[in-house]
């Protein structure tokens, strides 16, 4: 990746008719501004469906697309939808902030509509529902499939993770998937209709981006949710019982910001199984994601050297331990599959000796935040001096404060040193807090 730059920005924050950002005409306005201004890289958050507290780091699969980035407007213009129908329902479009309910309970009964004149439409051209599910069958990955399954039955089950359903398909016994794979076939068809609109979006308007001149950088969790498609439909590949109970979450021991620590409750891999089947699924969610992106940053990267096991009945992460991960042999069977890795390795916070000698042997770019720089001490590892050639370089992340905000929260001493580090000059307006051109300096620097 030569030298660049870009801009992060959620797929889910663009402007909307509809109450969140989609891939709409303003997405592809936004393609045309990053464009414009010489931005060659468009980042994004995750673009799973969301589960649990609407977090894009919560899907229910990591072999799926969110239905509420499906544009209302293109499904108006082949006639699925009505934009009468649109316009009344309540998305919160008038709200700065996005309100996931109003989308939960008010856009899926749109989506419903729309599949259900799609079928029409496809049954006049002599299309039974036979016709359909090949056409799906074609058209998506098993394991996209295999999401629609699993959210067809949980809406059977009233929204509840697979924890709680009947023991039979909870456990998925042969004769209670060919019972639910026909009790709820009609659903799994809605949501396989979706899948593919969403695919036939996105991929439009991917393609757009790159004739623009613009590439996309995707962005992948290292764990999938406990509530997804891929827990239920793969437990082998999970610390998981026999009677298919998680052992063992994922999670962050306690620390100077949090003395429990952080409980993040993900189901963690059986690595030795993984590395038996040469790394299968991994394969394929690397090769889904590639067709997504044209780059890939793997969130929460050192662990793959040691993740942080917690025993699944603890209610905080405060007496959870380190094991072992798979380490360079994960990427060296990516690399042998697909050749040279696009991929962006997300390795801030604490890391050990054996995390940086992983990034290193890797070979992927780490990351460095401005942010984190500049506090009073000057011995910053994220100071700009201090970083290597090969790393990707963000003013904040998705995770912290807007620039302008970072920089008024600082304590007294802090902006003193940023100040004299960058070498501005405040001018007499600014002078009491500096605000005005540090952010600035600091936008405009990191676009150079």
């Amino acid at each position: 990746m030569k030298r660049a730059c870009g801009m992060l920005l959620p797929v889910a924050s663009l402007p909307s008719e509809y109450g969140i950002g989609a891939f709409s005409k303003e997405a592809y306005d936004f393609v045309d501004q990053l464009a414009a201004a010489g931005q060659r890289y468009w980042q994004i958050l995750p673009l799973g469906p969301t589960g649990y507290g609407d977090s894009p780091y919560q899907s229910f699969s990591a072999f799926a697309g969110n239905p509420y980035f499906i544009d209302l407007e293109v499904l108006i213009a082949r006639g699925l939808l009505m934009k009468a129908e649109c316009d009344a329902a309540d998305l919160g479009s008038d709200a700065q902030d996005i309100d996931y309910e109003k989308q939960y309970f008010n856009r899926f009964p749109l989506l419903k509509k729309a599949f259900e004149r799609w079928k029409k439409q496809q049954k006049k051209k002599g299309r039974g529902e036979k016709k359909l599910r090949e056409l799906f069958e074609y058209a998506l990955t098993a394991d996209t499939r295999e999401y629609c399954f699993y959210m067809a039955v949980k809406n059977h089950f009233e929204g509840k993770s697979f924890l709680l359903w009947d023991e039979d398909i909870r456990t998925r016994k042969p004769e209670a998937v060919k019972k639910y794979q026909e009790l709820c076939q009609d659903e799994i068809l809605f949501y396989e209709f979706l899948q593919y609109e969403f695919q036939e979006q996105w991929a439009q308007l991917k393609c757009y981006a790159n004739e623009q001149g613009v590439k996309i950088i995707g962005d992948i969790p290292i764990y999938v949710a406990m509530d997804s498609a891929d827990s239920w439909a793969h437990p082998e590949l999970f610390q998981f019982s026999a009677d298919g109970q998680p052992e063992a979450v994922a999670g962050c021991p306690p620390d100077a910001f949090s003395e429990t620590g952080q409980l993040w409750g993900n189901p963690l891999y059986r690595w030795d199984y993984h590395k038996k089947t040469g790394y299968a699924w991994w394969l394929a969610r690397m090769e889904y994601s590639f067709r997504l992106y044209d780059v890939v940053r793997v969130d929460h990267f050192r662990g793959f050297d040691e993740y942080y096991s917690i025993p699944a009945k603890d209610k905080t992460a405060e007496f959870g331990h380190w094991e072992e991960g798979p380490g360079y042999a994960l990427f060296k069977a990516m690399k042998k599959r697909f050749g040279k890795l696009p991929i962006i390795a997300e390795d801030l916070g604490f890391l050990t000796p054996s995390v940086l000698e992983l990034v290193k042997k890797t070979g992927f770019p780490g990351m460095k935040v401005l942010e984190f720089a500049f506090d009073a001490s000057g011995e910053s590892t994220y100071l700009p001096h201090r970083y290597p050639k090969n790393c990707v370089v963000y003013t904040g992340t998705h995770d912290n404060m807007t620039l302008q905000g970072w920089y008024r929260s600082l304590e007294p001493e802090a902006k003193a040193f940023a100040v004299r580090y960058l070498g501005i000059p405040i001018h007499r307006r600014a002078r009491s807090t500096g605000t005005i051109s540090v952010w600035h300096w600091l936008v405009w620097q990191s676009w150079q």
